[in-house]
């Protein structure tokens, strides 16, 4: 049995990772959990957003099933989220979003991984005050977070056979950040010639992701761009329900659904699970548990395929807990 750290979070967490957790047990998945209460709520009950204890269990673990933690706009505590990333340097951030046939949407074809530099770029949190109108904020670009996160990117596409990375930049504007991002990214895709690489301009990306995303297979980019563009790939296959991560660092794994907390539905129990869901797939492959990952996920695409258990932003009107029951008959 592998022991795992779980953090509810607020909002909507609580009542997905509920779920998730029952499916993970009939699954019969060799996994122990350790459960933490963190965000907002945490927060205001007792003045940390994550517990001592909720760390130690963390750095003993090694590896943490997040749901999704309310972050204030504005003002306020900062990012969680960021917080623990550059805590762990978990400086990968990996979001694959691909089409299923049991959600329509006008977008059959996508199968695109994003690969997102996790601890720099606008997010390092930079910012100065420098007069009653005027702020600026520090945006950081290094040679190496950059090396890191473009050769897993290829190393991934090498290891499961994909056939080509693309850098997203602005480096005919941000020339010296964006462009050490890209005169790295051409350095190492010499190292892989067989796999194919070509760079793009961020907002031709977006433009091009809503015309023929089928023409994407990696994407690789620093912070603020990955972040972004992961939320349009999600939107490409039926919506941040259905988009899985993972956070990966050198000694830690973080896995989390891309979306928010919602707390406008928060005790409805109408959240979709499924992209928790699917980051504990993640998980379970991460640590060498393919067979229970596919079965689960093999599960899930049967219930979309039925069509009758889905939760309302599927088209549907069940419950969280419904869903879920639907994907444990399944399995």
């Amino acid at each position: 049995m592998k022991t795992i750290t779980v953090f509810k979070g607020d909002g909507i967490g609580p009542e997905i990772t509920e779920a998730v957790i029952s499916v993970l047990q009939a699954a019969k998945a060799p996994l122990d959990y350790e459960f933490f209460n963190v965000g907002a709520a945490e927060y205001e009950q007792h003045g940390a957003l994550i517990p001592d204890r909720a760390f130690s269990s963390f750095e003993k673990t090694h590896i943490l099933l997040k749901s999704p933690v309310t972050t204030p706009v504005g003002k306020g505590f900062r990012s969680l989220n960021v917080t623990l990333r550059n805590t762990y340097n978990l400086y990968a951030n990996i979001r694959p979003a691909k089409s299923n046939s049991a959600v329509p949407t006008p977008f059959p074809n996508v199968d695109i991984v994003t690969f997102r530099e996790n601890t720099e770029d606008l997010y390092v949190g930079i910012e100065e005050q420098i007069d009653a109108d005027t702020v600026h904020a520090t945006k950081i670009i290094t040679r190496k977070a950059s090396e890191k996160i473009i050769r897993d990117a290829f190393r991934y596409a090498r290891e499961r056979k994909r056939h080509k990375v693309t850098c997203v930049h602005k480096a005919n504007i941000l020339k010296l950040s964006d462009g050490l991002f890209l005169s790295v990214f051409k350095e190492i895709a010499a190292e892989f010639p067989d796999i194919k690489s070509d760079d793009k301009i961020v907002d031709n990306v977006c433009m091009q992701l809503v015309m023929r995303p089928e023409t994407f297979d990696i994407i690789v980019t620093p912070n603020l761009y990955g972040d972004i563009i992961s939320d349009l790939t999600s939107g490409l296959i039926g919506g941040l329900g259905l988009l899985p991560s993972m956070n990966i660092g050198e000694n830690y794994a973080m896995f989390e659904a891309v979306h928010g907390s919602a707390p406008d539905i928060a005790g409805k129990h109408i959240a979709n699970p499924t992209a928790l869901l699917w980051s504990a797939c993640m998980l379970l492959e991460y640590i060498g548990e393919k067979t229970i990952a596919g079965n689960i996920r093999r599960a899930v695409d049967t219930v979309l395929a039925a069509g009758i258990t889905l939760t309302p932003d599927l088209g549907g009107s069940a419950k969280t807990e419904e869903y879920a029951q639907a994907v444990i008959a399944a399995l």
